[in-house]
Order: structure tokens, then sequence, then C-alpha cells
């Protein structure tokens, strides 16, 4: 019997929300093992003052198994 853990990660990126989606789970890999899913709970951009998109930001729901 496996028995898992969620935890939670905020990433960021200044091209793309799946750039910081892809960020945020490879950064989660290098400290947690058996990752086996992330999924999107919330996704949100930083504005500049000119109203352009300077960062995306995503915060994931990270599902690892326990050793």
């Amino acid at each position: 019997m496996s028995v898992a853990r969620v935890t939670e990660i905020k990433a960021s990126s200044k091209k793309s929300f799946e750039d910081a989606i892809q960020t945020g789970v490879k950064r989660a890999s290098k400290t947690l093992e058996n990752v086996k899913s992330a999924w999107v709970q919330d996704q949100e951009v930083t504005v500049g003052k000119k109203g352009e998109v300077e960062e995306y930001r995503v915060l994931l729901k990270v599902t690892f198994i326990l050793n």
C-alpha cells in the first residue's frame, strides 16, 4: 500500500503559464522523490505600468509517494 502526500508550490515565468508549470514541476522533482502528478489550482499574472503582462504565476498541487 502506498501513501501519498500533496504539497503546494508557487512557480513563475516571464514566458507563459506553460513555462511556469514546467519550472515548478522540475523544481519540485529536485527536492521531492516520487513525484507522480501536479494540478494547477490557480493562475495569475503581474501587470506592469503600461498594462503589459510582466510575469505568469501558477499555484500547483504536487502529489508524491512517501517512502
